[in-house]
C-alpha cells in the first residue's frame, strides 16, 4: 500500500477523472433508478417523490465489493450503554465532501462531484452533486456550507475554539460561496494535508448543519421566536445552549438525539441514544449513493443497537446469533477464542481489520495539572522515564493481552515506512532499580509506608482515572501498574468511571492521569498526531491548555521551548506539498516527539477483527478503522443479506 499520497494527483487528476467516469456511467440509467421495496408504497401514495427525483443529477456510484445486491433487513448489532456515541458515528454517520477509498490508498469526490487544488496548497475548491437532498428532502447547497462557516465556526459563542481541521497556524479558514454549488476554502499558509484531514470523520463538520433547520434556534435568524423556543425547552439556558442541543461538533450524545435533525447519513434515527435498551435507525430515502446497476443505496432497510453494559455480554449475544455484526469493545484478544468457537452457533465469521494504533494502552500524565506540584512533576521528563522503567510491560502483556502484542512505546507501527526502532522501544525495559535511582533525584523523602513525598512533603499520590472501556481490561492494566509503582515509591489511586464522565474531565482538565489508546501507528500519523504532541483532537487530552494555545495562541497556556519546538515542527509537515519533502519533515517530527516522551506506552498492537453475519455480503476484508478514519460507515451502505431474514 502506498501511504503517500500526492496533493496535485489528488487533487487535479484523480478526481476529475472520477468525476467523469460517475457522470458518463448513470446519465443513460437516470431513467432506469431503482428504489427499495419498502419505499413503494409512500411513493405510490404520493408521500414521497419518485427516485429519480430524489436522487442529485450525478449520484455518486458506489463500487461493490461482491457485486450488486439485494435490499431488504434489518442489520442487528451492540452498543455501549454509555459514553459511546462513536459507535452510531462510526456505522452510518461518515458522509463527507471527500472520503478515503475503501482501501484507504487515496482520497477521491464524495458529496462533492469534484475539487481542485492549487499548486501552493493554500486553495481548495469543491462543487457540490447537483440535486442532494438532506433526508427531510430539501436541497442541500453551498448555503449549507456558508451556514456551518458564518454562523458556526465563526461565532465565538459556539465555536469558541476553532477545530484544527480548518486552522493553519492558528488561523482559521477562509470560506467563500462562489455559486449555489461550489464553495473555496482558502488558508492564509500551505496546508497540504488539508484533502487528508477533510477524508477524515473530524472533517464532517462543513456538512451537518442544515440551515433551514437550524436557523431557528440561532440568535441570527430567529431573535424574537428564541424566548418562546426556550420556554420549550427549559434544560436550555441561552439560545447557544438551545442551538448545541439540536446538534453537535463532534457527533457528542446530542447528535444522536434528536430525532429532527436532517442529515446525509444512509439512515436516520428513530430511536435515539439515551433511551430505552436499543437504539434504532430506518433507511434515508433522499439517500444520494447508487450501486452499479443504478439501485438507490443503502440495501439494508434498517439498523439497530442493542444497548449492553458488559462487553462479555456483547460477546455472548454474538455467539449466540443475536448480532449480525460487531467489532468496537470486543474485537481483542480477550475474546477471540470464545468468539472463535462460536462461530458456527452465531452464524458469523471473522474479518480482518487494520486496526493498528500507535499503542493499546497509554499512560497519559496531566502534563498541565491544575496542581501545581503534580504539574511540576508530571512535566519532568526523568519522572515519565522512570516510571516507564517501572512497568514490567511483558508480564501485562501475558497476562492482560494472552502473550498478543509487545512492549513499545507510542510509536508508528513496523508495517509503516516511518517505523523506528528505537524511538519505538526507548524506556520500556523493566528496571525498577534505575527507577529508584532516578526518581531518588526528583523525591528523595519518603513516609513510613515508602511512599515518595513531594517537595510540600506530602506524599506524592496520583489519581488515576480508568475507565472499562472497549473491553481492553484498563483497570486490570491500571491495577497492575498500581502494584509496579509502589515497588519504587509512586503512590497511585484508582478512580473508576465510565467514559461519559471521563470526556468531561479531560475537557474540565481535571484528571490527574488515565488510560486510553493512541491514534498514530498507521497512515494516520500525518494528520491525527495526538499523542506525539498537544493536538486538539477528540480522545487525547494529556495536556489540554497546549493544544489550545497550539490552536489559538491568545488561548490556553503557552507552552515551554521544547513543545513549541515540536509544535513548529509538525507545521513543517502540515505545510509541504509533496510526498518526499512530508516524509522527511515527519521523520524530523516524529523523532523530536520521542525525545520529548510525552506519553508512556505499554503495548504495541496486534491486528483486530470484526465479526460479521455469514448471510451479508460486500464486506472489505482487511478493512482499516484506526484513529478518525471512520470505517466501515463509507461501505456500509453497500452491505446486503444474502439470505432473506
Amino acid at each position: 500500500m502506498n501511504y503517500r499520497l500526492a496533493l496535485k494527483r489528488l487533487a487535479l487528476s484523480a478526481a476529475m477523472v472520477t468525476v467523469t467516469l460517475t457522470g458518463a456511467s448513470l446519465t443513460a440509467l437516470a431513467a432506469d433508478y431503482k428504489q427499495a421495496p419498502a419505499l413503494d408504497e409512500q411513493v405510490t401514495a404520493g408521500k414521497l417523490p419518485g427516485v429519480t427525483e430524489r436522487l442529485p443529477e450525478h449520484p455518486y456510484v458506489e463500487t461493490m465489493v461482491d457485486g450488486v445486491g439485494k435490499y431488504g433487513g434489518t442489520l442487528r448489532t451492540t452498543i455501549l450503554a454509555n459514553g459511546d456515541q462513536y459507535n452510531l458515528t462510526r456505522t452510518i454517520a461518515n458522509e463527507l465532501l471527500v472520503r478515503w477509498d475503501p482501501k484507504w490508498s487515496k482520497v477521491e469526490p464524495s458529496l462533492a462531484e469534484k475539487f481542485t487544488a492549487s499548486d501552493d496548497a493554500t486553495t481548495y475548491t469543491f462543487t457540490l452533486r447537483k440535486g442532494l437532498k438532506w433526508s427531510d428532502g430539501q436541497p442541500f447547497t453551498a448555503d449549507d456550507i456558508m451556514f456551518w462557516y458564518e454562523d458556526v465556526f465563526m461565532n465565538p459563542a459556539l465555536s469558541p475554539a476553532k477545530n484544527p481541521t480548518f486552522t493553519v497556524a492558528g488561523k482559521p479558514v477562509k470560506v467563500r460561496k462562489i455559486d449555489e454549488q461550489t464553495v473555496e476554502f482558502k488558508f492564509d499558509s500551505p496546508y497540504g494535508l488539508f484533502l487528508q484531514q477533510l477524508a477524515y470523520g473530524q472533517g464532517h463538520l462543513p456538512v451537518i448543519y442544515p440551515k433551514h433547520y437550524l436557523s431557528q434556534f440561532h440568535e441570527k435568524y430567529n431573535k424574537d421566536g428564541i424566548p418562546d423556543l426556550l420556554k420549550a425547552n427549559p434544560a436550555a439556558g441561552d439560545w447557544v445552549a438551545l442551538f448545541n442541543s439540536k446538534v453537535s461538533l463532534t457527533f457528542q450524545p446530542a447528535y444522536w438525539q434528536n430525532l429532527e435533525l436532517p442529515t446525509l447519513n444512509p439512515w436516520i434515527l428513530t430511536i435515539p441514544y439515551a433511551d430505552g435498551e436499543r437504539v434504532a435507525a430506518k433507511r434515508n430515502p433522499y439517500y444520494w449513493k447508487v450501486d452499479t446497476d443504478g439501485n438507490q443505496l443503502p440495501y439494508i432497510d434498517n439498523v439497530t443497537w442493542a444497548k449492553l453494559d458488559d462487553p462479555q455480554l456483547m460477546a455472548l449475544k454474538m455467539t449466540s446469533g443475536e448480532f449480525d455484526f460487531a467489532f468496537r469493545h470486543i474485537n481483542n484478544a480477550t475474546f477471540k477464542s470464545v468468539l472463535f468457537d462460536g462461530q458456527e452457533s452465531g452464524n458469523f465469521r471473522f474479518v480482518d481489520v487494520k486496526d493498528l494504533p500507535a499503542n493499546d494502552a497509554v499512560i497519559l500524565l496531566n502534563l498541565n495539572s491544575t496542581d501545581p506540584v503534580k504539574k511540576k512533576i508530571f512535566q519532568n521528563k526523568d519522572f515519565r522515564i522512570a516510571l516507564s522503567h517501572a512497568i514490567n510491560r511483558q508480564e501485562i502483556i501475558d497476562l492482560v493481552y494472552v502473550g498478543q502484542g509487545a512492549p513499545a512505546q507510542v510509536a508508528v507501527q513496523p508495517e509503516h515506512e516511518l517505523f523506528n526502532e528505537k524511538e519505538a522501544t526507548q524506556y520500556t525495559e523493566y528496571d525498577p532499580e534505575a527507577a529508584k535511582a532516578a526518581l531518588d533525584k526528583i523525591m528523595p523523602n519518603k513516609d513510613a509506608q515508602g511512599y515518595r513525598l513531594d517537595e510540600t512533603g506530602k506524599r506524592f499520590t496520583i489519581n488515576f482515572m480508568v475507565a472499562d472501556a472497549f473491553g481492553l481490561s484498563y483497570p486490570d492494566i491500571v491495577q497492575m501498574v498500581q502494584e509496579y509503582a509502589k515497588q519504587v515509591g509512586i503512590d497511585i489511586q484508582i478512580r473508576t468511571t465510565d467514559r461519559a464522565r471521563l470526556n468531561t474531565m479531560w475537557n474540565a482538565n481535571e484528571q490527574d492521569a488515565y488510560i486510553w489508546n493512541c491514534v498514530g501507528g498507521l497512515n494516520e500519523v500525518y494528520t491525527d498526531p495526538r499523542c506525539y504532541m498537544p493536538f486538539q483532537k477528540a480522545d487525547i487530552f494529556f495536556a489540554v491548555r497546549w493544544a489550545e494555545w497550539y490552536a489559538n495562541p491568545q488561548t490556553g497556556e503557552e507552552p515551554p521551548a521544547e513543545i513549541k519546538a515540536l509544535m513548529a515542527a509538525y507545521d513543517k509537515v502540515n505545510a509541504s506539498a509533496n510526498d518526499e519533502d512530508r516524509k522527511a519533515r515527519m521523520k524530523e517530527f516524529l523523532t523530536l516527539s520521542a525525545q520529548n516522551f510525552l506519553n508512556i506506552g505499554i503495548s504495541r498492537p496486534m491486528p483486530k477483527y470484526m465479526m460479521v453475519s455469514k448471510d451479508l455480503k460486500n464486506v472489505v476484508d482487511g478493512i482499516p478503522i484506526t484513529g478518525n478514519l471512520w470505517h466501515p460507515a463509507p461501505t456500509l451502505s453497500q452491505w446486503y443479506f444474502d439470505k432473506a431474514q
